[in-house]
């Protein structure tokens, strides 16, 4: 993701750009750390505000999952991520927070959707 935002930058001023000339196609569970790590970026070294940096983040990265297999989704116990990416961690809340948060307007009082 540095490289790619590096790469980006020495050529382009305006991040707007950014997903106009970057695409990246997250293939299955393994990669899908590049969300927070995008947004770890916009975020704090851009200085971008959440909106901004979460826009520009759905824009650039689409997501495919060739299984529905429990067996083959790829699964970390908490304390790496809380060891080695802090700030992805917390970044992987807030965006999970903000989804609930979603799912609560768009269903109010519907504990199933909100559990699925």
């Amino acid at each position: 993701m540095a490289d790619l935002v590096r790469r980006f930058r020495r050529d382009n001023a305006d991040w707007n750009a950014f997903p106009d000339k970057v695409a990246i196609q997250l293939n299955d569970t393994h990669p899908t750390l590049a969300v927070p790590e995008l947004m770890r970026i916009l975020l704090d070294e851009a200085a971008f505000g959440w909106d901004a940096a979460w826009d520009l983040t759905q824009r650039t990265l689409a997501y495919t999952n060739h299984t529905l297999l429990p067996e083959a989704l790829e699964r970390w116990p908490l304390h790496y991520f809380q060891q080695i990416v802090p700030r992805q961690l917390e970044i992987i809340f807030e965006i999970n927070r903000r989804f609930l948060d979603d799912v609560r307007r768009r269903y109010p009082n519907d504990d199933a959707a909100l559990r699925a």
